[in-house]
């Protein structure tokens, strides 16, 4: 009976689910997009092409984990390194003597430039040691002969496009300096990779990182399994760590990694590590605060749908039917619905995955190897959560329905719920207060952790609102029912429904609050960031000068020393940039940091970092040493004079003293080391900035045009405004994900809002009747619904807004030290679409009823 009671509603009544099914379909298509990018995250692989040829690969563990004890249960966390790491040289005598090992090649790369030689045909070069050559397929000498000290061999396309031959000089820039080399050969290397090969004494010297490879690329011999090797090195390989690195009781020393199958190509792209990271991070972290919010919303309008249709199970009531087969009812219409509507949601939903992925890759997040992986687990996981949601939310919804006697739910039916009872009070409350509490811990913890609790915030606020909707909704027409009675009779009339649907109204604001909260947090942290760190560089930039390097390679390694010597130059400072990995609070973090190539004590000349405590000048004193950011040395829990402990961005394990702390991290840097600390550990040992100040009196003309000089081409010379402007650019990059992540909130709040805007007014087509048949215009109730619509918006914008101020606050006030800043434009923007949104969404729905005779329509 009940089943086919929930088929004939479904069939005769379409209109009566057409709210539920859009809710259901949007909350699909955000939840499975998110789940296809963690699938993605978790799966991605990127096909081996250097190492196409070699079974096994020997390489660095490329993340720092730790182990944390919760209660009983041991947890590891890891963080990928913002640097490759890699393997003590000292490992390839040891893979060799491995039984079944017929060839361990060592493999390494690092960037030299030829700029100076005037061969602009040469770029992007990248110098490996003789015995790499043949690890990538097609590599082979086709030319000469292999080099020997002060030779090199180069790959045939670029010598042809230099026009040099064996025999021939070239001049080039490696870590440790410049110097010529004879060419003794040329060979066949893989296409679109420029080459050039040394001898491995000489590889090894000019590299950068003396005594330290990337990887080995390892060949069975014949007869001897891949896969039984591969075990055979890990055993022998198992504990491992690196020379440099200190090992603790909870922190656990960078591994010896033995790779085969698609693993190999992770080895080729550490960057993949960090794609995973942000695959993962976007599908995880915001697709579950994404999927709270699906349910929040799906609650909420399912909740709504099944109230309206309180004077239908009224008349089942009264015509016999039970509690039970109400409630059973219900939940046939939600297996009905909720998976088709679920499923038909999982196309847009792939769809927004796709375009999300695409961009990703076009921005260097995601490597352009990396395909997305749509199997079927998330569809099904969107599916069945959808329709576990709707179907908890009916029961819910129509047990208050269903327990009442049949001439109490007539009544209630036509007079509309009472008030909430008390235990929805009292845990609207107690959720209340949970924001409030989270709010102020954020307010007295370091930058990171502040930022983390910034969800908690708003989930708690959000659930509140739920749950107090109805007296908020009574709190704010009380405020204003003043105002809108001396505006005329048709707003009084929206005052005096506004508090008589207390409920109604409540359903149709949660969502505002919900985008204005979401949306208002997410882009105005990262304004607050940005304007933040804009300030930061726009006051503490001092060098009248700034050169960066056109290619990637970057800066010449000398830049400083013959910029220093120029005429009309006080002081120059290079700037390499990299990364460091610490531990805070039970957690993993990484940080941006800043190599200092140059006298530390000129530092003061090009930079004022806003010194707080000890001085940069004292990086001087010895390698290791460090200055801190206020916040990460606040973090860290440490002063000058002390050691901080953290990683260097490969791996490196080490404990420099603090000699100073400084405000202006987020223009310049959250860490200052000596260049000398950090060029063995980084990716590329060449400075990208070239920080130049002008001695008093000089022509600034004059030393504009030396600059270009100290390389024959490739270097770009600007003044602090557009230095400026090119950090706004970059952090303006950076920004991008969070300014996606609040787009797909904001548009499924607020398609949700106009879902529910559009349900709650077609549900009043009895109300609207009776006003017109008591005399009331066409017009005076479309003006009532106007009315109606722009309360809904300014208490869903105010309370959406305290919301996101109450969360900001602390946590701009932790990462800045400043107060939020909001852009008017980006402020009055959002308050205008939802003003918009509120009224389309009462004006069209409203216009239809009105059509509607209103005998007919009673």
């Amino acid at each position: 009976m009940t089943n086919g009671l929930a088929r004939a509603a479904v069939r005769f009544r379409p209109a009566s689910f057409a709210g539920t099914f859009l809710a259901l379909l949007f909350a699909s298509a955000v939840v499975t997009a998110c789940g296809v990018l963690l699938q993605t995250g978790l799966t991605a692989t990127v096909r081996p092409d250097r190492y196409a040829d070699a079974p096994i690969v020997v390489a660095a563990d490329q993340q720092v984990k730790m182990t944390v004890v919760h209660g009983k249960r041991p947890d590891t966390i890891t963080q990928t390194l913002p640097e490759r790491a890699r393997l003590d040289a000292s490992l390839t005598a040891a893979v060799a003597a491995v039984p079944g090992v017929e060839q361990a090649r060592p493999d390494s790369a690092f960037p030299v430039s030829v700029g100076r030689s005037g061969l602009p045909g040469l770029t992007g070069l990248t110098g490996r040691g003789w015995a790499a050559l043949g690890i990538a397929p097609g590599e082979r000498l086709t030319e000469g002969r292999a080099p020997a000290d002060g030779e090199l061999v180069l790959d045939a396309a670029s010598a042809r496009a230099a026009h040099l031959a064996p025999g021939s000089d070239l001049t080039v820039d490696t870590p440790v300096g410049t110097a010529s080399y004879r060419v003794s050969g040329l060979a066949e290397a893989q296409p679109g990779r420029a080459t050039a090969w040394f001898s491995d004494g000489t590889a090894d010297r000019i590299s950068g990182h003396p005594g330290r490879i990337d990887a080995l690329a390892v060949r069975p011999a014949p007869g001897t399994s891949p896969a039984a090797l591969a075990d055979a090195l890990r055993r022998a390989l198992d504990g491992k760590a690196q020379p440099e690195q200190m090992q603790t009781e909870q922190v656990q020393a960078e591994q010896v990694q033995v790779t085969t199958g698609q693993q190999r190509g992770t080895v080729e792209q550490p960057a993949l590590l960090e794609a995973k990271d942000v695959l993962t991070g976007i599908g995880g972290s915001f697709g579950g605060t994404a999927a709270t919010v699906a349910v929040f919303v799906l609650a909420g309008t399912i909740a709504l749908a099944t109230g309206q249709r309180a004077r239908e199970f009224a008349l089942l009531r009264t015509i016999g039917a039970t509690p039970r087969q109400i409630r059973r009812s219900i939940a046939a219409e939600a297996v009905l619905i909720a998976p088709v509507a679920a499923a038909i949601g999982v196309l847009p939903g792939l769809a927004l995955a796709r375009w999300w992925f695409g961009e990703l890759v076009t921005r260097g997040a995601v490597p352009a190897g990396v395909s997305l992986d749509t199997g079927p687990l998330p569809l099904l996981v969107s599916v069945a959560a959808c329709t576990a949601t709707a179907l908890a939310a009916g029961l819910i919804a129509a047990r208050h329905s269903s327990r009442l006697r049949p001439t109490q739910a007539l009544g209630e039916a036509e007079t509309g719920p009472g008030t909430p009872g008390a235990v929805r009070a009292v845990i609207g409350a107690l959720f209340t207060a949970g924001a409030v509490a989270l709010a102020v811990a954020a307010a007295n913890v370091a930058g990171a952790t502040a930022a983390n609790l910034a969800l908690g915030v708003v989930l708690c606020f959000l659930v509140a609102v739920g749950l107090l909707g109805p007296w908020l909704v009574r709190g704010a027409v009380g405020l204003v029912g003043v105002l809108l009675r001396a505006a005329g009779a048709s707003a009084s009339l929206a005052a005096d429904n506004a508090r008589s649907s207390s409920r109604r109204l409540a359903s149709a604001a949660v969502p505002i609050v919900m985008v204005t909260a979401f949306c208002g947090t997410l882009l105005f942290l990262q304004s607050s960031l940005d304007h933040a760190a804009s300030v930061q560089v726009r006051e503490g930039l001092k060098a009248d000068r700034v050169v960066t390097a056109e290619a990637a390679t970057g800066l010449p390694a000398d830049i400083v020393g013959r910029a220093t010597g120029l005429p009309g130059v006080e002081a120059a400072i290079g700037l390499l940039p990299t990364g460091l990995v610490y531990s805070s609070s039970g957690a993993l973090s990484a940080a941006s940091a800043q190599a200092v190539d140059g006298d530390p004590a000129a530092l003061a000349k090009v930079l004022d970092l806003g010194v707080t405590s000890g001085s940069p000048a004292d990086l001087a004193r010895a390698v290791d040493t460090i200055a801190l950011d206020d916040l990460l040395a606040e973090s860290l829990h440490v002063k000058v004079g002390q050691r901080a402990a953290l990683w260097l961005g490969d791996g490196t394990r080490v404990e420099p003293t603090v000699v100073a702390t400084y405000r202006r991290g987020l223009g310049f840097g959250q860490a200052l080391l000596p260049k000398a600390a950090v060029v063995a550990h980084a990716d590329s040992p060449y400075s990208t900035r070239l920080l130049v100040a002008q001695a008093p009196g000089t022509s600034g003309t004059a030393v504009a045009k030396a600059l270009p000089g100290l390389a024959p081409a490739g270097l770009s010379v600007t003044g602090r405004q557009d230095y400026a402007a090119q950090a706004d650019q970059d952090r303006e990059l950076n920004g991008w994900a969070n300014r996606v992540m609040a787009g797909v909130l904001a548009g499924f709040a607020a398609l949700t809002a106009a879902n529910t805007l559009v349900m709650t007014v077609l549900d009043r087509r009895r109300e609207i009747a009776l006003l017109r048949l008591a005399g009331s215009t066409r017009r005076q109730v479309r003006s009532m619904l106007r009315w109606e619509a722009l309360l809904i918006a300014a208490i869903g914008l105010v309370t959406g807004a305290a919301i996101a101020w109450t969360t900001l606050t602390p946590i701009t006030r932790a990462l800045t030290s400043a107060t939020p800043h909001v852009p008017l434009t980006s402020a009055l923007l959002l308050g205008g679409a939802a003003t918009l949104l509120c009224l389309a969404a009462t004006a069209l729905p409203g216009r239809a009823l009105l059509r509607t005779r209103p005998t007919t329509a009673l």
